[in-house]
């Protein structure tokens, strides 16, 4: 009989003792270095959890979009220097003076990003302190209609809706604000909040109008969305070419009257910042007010959940065609917001169709920036805020055109929709998305070959 015993020895065919296996199989090749030897039955020891943090955080959206705005500032930064004609001159005897070719591209793409700073975080050559500054609150007063429409298409977002109507649900605010504004003759702490609430109230109806016929009769919300634009825009129209309506006694022109002095915003630091307003302090509340409704709320889970899956929450008991009403309700209102900014704080010296000034189809980048959450789209109208305010600056001292900016903006998104395309440039671990993607087609390609 054989001992097999730990320790004990096996004889092979030719008679000679063989150390005998002990221990259950573990991968490893069994040696006999003593004490180095690997312990019978260890197990195989995880990755250090340093690692295991470093491919989370570099597989999160945060990284993802971090870099795709940085990819769309190089390309951006490529064409700056392709269209520099100083960079074309020196292109022109590149192989005789390479010097002069490189030299030239650092000092296009340096000059038009250190204009950019200059004219939208901070002037390091203004000679004095509140001059130095004041591109930092042009950026906050660029930011502030659009955190506003923003936050409300991200909130029709987070619950499956593709709110386009921004521009309509703008003008709407505005007409309704304006038509306070001017028919009332109010102390300015009454008559601030009156003209604030008309502009919500203006913007939700509006939005209101696109949840309800979403309800009741399934229609698109895109499509609604787009037609009540028009709807808008002819109206706001009609209003400021309509004599006793809006527009501006004793002229033609279609154009509204001035914003009296008691609805307008004042300044939030003085009037050495003109451009900065309460109403910047109105959005931050705004976006408090969104993160808590959807983060924290029970209407904000159920809002979440039909947005996930309307027949799973259909399923579970919530009442989905209303929840579509208050989304719609909301986003309105929160664009309304940003169109009655506009005229108690941007535009104060009369306004027509064009009021909206393209931010209501700006807010559709933003909200995407942001990934349709409160601060990301806070932080995303600001980074757009700063990228307008900093484009005049190139312009007037570099000679950079402004759609060199609108193209950043493009690259910007075009790469936060392609995640995947990021990761692959920049060699980052593929997310559980992907990897279950490809696992999938992987599977379909192996059937198909069957």
């Amino acid at each position: 009989m054989n001992d097999n015993t730990p320790g004990s020895t096996t004889p092979d065919a030719g008679g000679e003792q063989l150390p005998a296996a002990s221990g259950p199989l573990t991968g490893h090749a069994v040696t006999a270095d003593g004490p180095a030897a690997l312990v019978a039955g260890a197990a195989v020891p995880p990755p250090p959890r340093s690692n295991q943090l470093i491919r989370e955080i570099l597989r999160g959206s945060v990284v993802t979009t971090i870099l795709a705005v940085v990819l769309a500032m190089l390309i951006g930064g490529i064409l700056i220097a392709v269209t520099d004609p100083k960079v074309q001159a020196a292109a022109g005897y590149f192989f005789a003076r390479p010097g002069d070719t490189f030299v030239a591209l650092w000092t296009s793409i340096y000059g038009a990003y250190d204009a950019m700073f200059r004219g939208s975080i901070f002037n390091a050559t203004a000679p004095t302190f509140e001059a130095a500054i004041r591109p930092l609150t042009n950026t906050l007063g660029f930011a502030t209609p659009l955190i506003a429409a923003a936050l409300g298409v991200a909130l029709a977002f987070r619950v499956g809706l593709f709110n386009i109507g921004a521009r309509g649900q703008m003008l709407i605010a505005a007409a309704t604000a304006a038509l306070v504004a001017f028919n009332l003759n109010l102390p300015m702490w009454i008559h601030i909040p009156v003209t604030l609430l008309a502009g919500i109230a203006g913007g939700a109806i509006w939005g209101g109008i696109v949840g309800l016929l979403k309800a009741r009769t399934g229609a698109h919300e895109v499509i609604l969305t787009i037609m009540l634009n028009y709807v808008a825009y002819y109206l706001v129209s009609w209003l400021v070419r309509t004599p006793g309506l809006l527009q501006k006694p004793g002229t033609n022109q279609p154009i509204s009257a001035p914003t009296p002095e008691t609805a307008q915003f004042p300044a939030l630091f003085g009037e050495q910042f003109p451009r900065l307003d309460w109403g910047f302090v109105v959005v931050i509340i705004a976006t408090i007010f969104v993160w808590w409704l959807i983060e924290r709320s029970s209407l904000g889970f159920r809002m979440r959940a039909v947005g996930e899956n309307p027949h799973a929450a259909r399923a579970a008991g919530i009442n989905v065609k209303r929840v579509y009403v208050y989304a719609m309700l909301f986003a309105g209102a929160l664009a309304g917001l940003a169109g009655m900014n506009q005229i108690m704080g941007t535009v104060t010296s009369g306004f027509d169709g064009g009021i909206d000034a393209g931010i209501g189809f700006d807010a559709i980048t933003v909200a995407l920036l942001g990934r349709s959450s409160a601060w990301g789209t806070f932080a995303a109208g600001i980074l757009f805020g700063a990228l307008k305010s900093g484009s005049f600056t190139m312009q007037a001292s570099e000679g950079i055109p402004v759609d060199i900016v609108l193209v950043v903006q493009s690259l910007i998104v075009l790469f936060i929709a392609a995640p995947p395309l990021v990761r692959t440039i920049f060699f980052l671990p593929k997310d559980e998305a992907e990897r279950s993607a490809r696992a999938k087609a992987r599977l379909a390609k192996k059937a198909v070959a069957r």
